[in-house]
């Protein structure tokens, strides 16, 4: 007898309607997606690359909505995002999807594939905050990027793929990719900005929402 098919977890609840509302709800958010980020790159991997995340915010007032996806020089994953981006969320299942987003483009290895093409823009981590605590070694461990971090270029089938894998891990750790994609639909096409955003946001919700029911049919978990 096959398991039933999971269910579709309830939409979170706004969070305070302030920049440090959606601090505190990344904060939390955080406490999940970490481990269930963490599983989902050992399970899936498919060559041997590193599943050690750090995450960091860049706090520095002024930055455009932004997040990104590189890697130290011991290989390790490093996701950021700035303050601004945090506070255009609504809910804590926006901030999960972007940060599976993000992960995702590790996991799936694009980084490495997108060898060649060209950086779309130049983010540079003046202050990195730790994304969930006053970790002094993670911070370390991100400042040792160098000066500078490329905002990384994606082609739309890998933002494609970002979006389907990165909507599943969040459903693994509870939270409602549905809903948390409900943050395309606020964002102007803002062309290499706001998780690289290239394919037409009606392609990005049907994305996501063929991931929720692939994993509710069993076809993928």
């Amino acid at each position: 007898r096959s398991a039933p098919a999971p269910a579709l977890p309830a939409p979170s609840a706004p969070h305070a309607a302030t920049p440090d509302g959606a601090v505190r709800s990344f904060v939390q958010v955080m406490r999940r997606m970490e481990p269930a980020i963490r599983q989902d790159c050992l399970n899936r991997r498919t060559r041997p690359i590193s599943c050690d995340f750090v995450f960091v915010v860049d706090d520095r007032p002024g930055l455009e909505p932004n997040a990104f996806q590189t890697v130290d020089r011991n290989g390790r994953p490093v996701v950021g995002f700035t303050l601004s981006l945090i506070a255009q969320t609504r809910n804590p299942d926006e901030i999960a999807f972007v940060v599976g987003h993000e992960s995702a483009h590790h996991i799936l290895n694009h980084l490495d594939r997108k060898s060649g093409a060209a950086t779309a823009a130049a983010v540079v981590l003046g202050s990195i905050a730790s994304a969930y605590g006053g970790d002094p070694s993670a911070i370390e461990r991100a400042q040792e990027i160098g000066a500078s971090v490329g905002a990384r270029y994606y082609s739309k089938e890998w933002e494609l793929e970002a979006d389907y894998l990165g909507a599943i891990i969040t459903l693994n750790a509870g939270f409602d990719p549905i809903s948390g994609s409900g943050l395309f639909q606020r964002i102007p096409d803002p062309g290499n900005h706001v998780l690289g955003t290239h394919p037409a946001r009606a392609q990005r919700l049907a994305q996501v929402r063929r991931a929720v029911a692939d994993v509710q049919a069993g076809r993928v978990r």
